[in-house]
């Protein structure tokens, strides 16, 4: 297993996309929200996973909690080939996942924006006229 062969795996999810962070970070994401790190100059992988592979993983060789996210279950594998790529594959599938069924729950800056509002005494509606020339 390889940075070419993660790269390909996680970009075959469904809006999956990729964006170079934090000097050599490899970020992939769904809804802008990071489901997979890969370090580029010194190979190591970083992801998302549940409580229970959490526990199980780190008590590997060369899996750790992950430096600054550890604490909402992320591990780091020291080396690529620290797993299975099987193995791997199936963790990496279930971050997508997890990611994904969060959701995004950042607003874009312009839909903070305020809309101008109707006036309170026609809301929406242009008062009618009447036809004999009388207000009200």
């Amino acid at each position: 297993m390889n940075v070419d062969a993660i790269r390909e795996f996680c970009l075959a999810f469904p809006q999956a996309t990729e964006k170079l962070q934090w000097g050599d970070q490899l970020c992939f994401k769904i809804g802008g929200k990071i489901f997979v790190m890969l370090g580029l100059d010194n190979p190591r992988l970083c992801f998302k996973c549940t409580p229970e592979s959490f526990s199980e993983l780190i008590e590997r060789e060369d899996i750790r909690p992950a430096p600054y996210v550890g604490r909402y279950k992320w591990v780091m594998l020291d080396r690529l080939d620290a797993l299975r790529w099987d193995e791997l594959r199936g963790l990496i599938e279930q971050a997508y996942e997890m990611v994904a069924a969060k959701g995004s729950t950042k607003i874009p800056a312009k839909k903070l924006k305020k809309k101008k509002r109707p006036s309170k005494q026609f809301p929406g509606k242009k008062p009618k006229r009447r036809r004999d020339g009388a207000c009200g």
